[in-house]
């Protein structure tokens, strides 16, 4: 028998319905011997980490909120969240005003935050679970949208019974993760309805969501100069460019997802200069950004090469002018750079050699170098 899962939309709704009901048979119902036929792994996998922690289908659940206090620091932590969401989830509304799905975003630990849509208040389903300050994770309501998104990190759609508690089998939902600037998670973006049609479509419409807030949260960073980044071939003005924040010294302040897959760059680890990133002195970024052309391919230290639109962020005003012609604020000491140059010098111009001399990376030699002083 073909137990492999049954894409959304590929059978008629009995039918899937039927198929997700053997599923739960399969697992739930017998312990969880044996494999889940007909979903997605991930749901597997959250149904089995659901048994793990003493879970059974049929309990009663009461969906409760966390305190107080707890929801306030909620809300206050996820300030710039709610709003770089604001103006997405308006967009939304309009996108799902004939479904009967609301939006419901999380903080990364499945608190809501924010509610938003056509939520039936007389429908205690739905009340139930569109308040803010409601715990909604994978620990407190089982396999959802929202918990799932949390554990596995990835767009998901679930169908009725793809929920894990009999509760929460009336809904139907898609989810995203949200990573803040600094790659890691900080929420997530939920589409809900109950005793609805079935909506596949939903995950693409929250998964670019969640991408147009990513890239709100990012653009929001303290910046002087946006690079936005895609492979040579695609243009960067595409909406599934890169965008990476650069302050006034080239330190990196903040990228959406896109950019830190592109430059490899970890969740969480400290910023990198650009010329540690870039192959170029990161004087040229700035100087590019008066040019011409719109974008130009540049190359990486990695050996790839990437087309690189910059952007000087006007709103930071006379500041931004100065640092982006080449003029740094705190010129390097003169020794500093005799001491460089005279490395160089005495490898006879060989960057790397003077590099390893000197304890530091190459990236850094060409930057120290072509910083020029600034203009009195």
């Amino acid at each position: 028998m073909n137990t492999s899962p049954m894409q959304p939309g590929t059978a008629p709704a009995t039918d899937r319905l039927a198929l997700i009901e053997s599923a739960r048979r399969a697992v739930l119902s017998e312990g969880g011997l044996h494999a889940a036929p007909w979903v997605e792994p991930w749901i597997d996998r959250s149904w089995r980490r659901c048994l793990a922690q003493g879970f059974r289908p049929q309990q009663a659940l009461a969906f409760q909120a966390v305190s107080a206090p707890a929801t306030h620091r909620a809300i206050e932590a996820s300030r710039p969240l709610l709003h770089a969401a604001a103006p997405v989830i308006q967009s939304l509304a309009r996108a799902m005003a004939d479904t009967r799905y609301f939006a419901i975003l999380t903080d990364a630990q499945g608190v809501v935050i924010d509610v938003n849509g056509p939520v039936d208040r007389h429908n205690p389903q739905a009340s139930l679970i569109a308040r803010v300050g409601v715990d909604l994770s994978e620990q407190a309501v089982g396999t959802t949208a929202i918990g799932a998104t949390l554990a596995e990190l990835h767009p998901v759609w679930l169908h009725r019974g793809e929920h894990f508690f009999d509760d929460t089998g009336v809904y139907s939902c898609a989810g995203a993760p949200l990573f803040g600037p600094d790659g890691r998670c900080v929420g997530m973006l939920d589409l809900t309805g109950i005793h609805v049609t079935e909506r596949p479509a939903l995950k693409h419409l929250v998964a670019q969501s969640a991408r147009s807030i990513e890239n709100a949260l990012t653009l929001a960073q303290p910046h002087q100069l946006l690079l936005r980044l895609n492979w040579p071939g695609s243009s960067p003005e595409e909406d599934s460019a890169g965008l990476v924040c650069v302050d006034a010294d080239g330190f990196v302040t903040g990228t959406n997802r896109a950019a830190a897959d592109m430059l490899t760059l970890a969740p969480g680890a400290p910023w990198p200069h650009c010329s540690d990133v870039f192959a170029v002195p990161f004087e040229t970024l700035f100087d590019a950004a008066h040019g011409e052309h719109p974008f130009q391919e540049l190359p990486l230290w990695s050996g790839l090469r990437l087309a690189v639109s910059p952007r000087l962020n006007t709103d930071r005003g006379r500041a931004t002018t100065a640092r982006a012609a080449g003029r740094p604020t705190v010129p390097l000491k003169d020794v500093e750079t005799a001491l460089i140059r005279k490395a160089v010098d005495d490898a006879r111009g060989n960057v790397m050699e003077a590099a390893r001399v000197l304890g530091i990376s190459r990236a850094t030699v060409y930057r120290k170098l072509m910083r020029k002083k600034p203009t009195l």
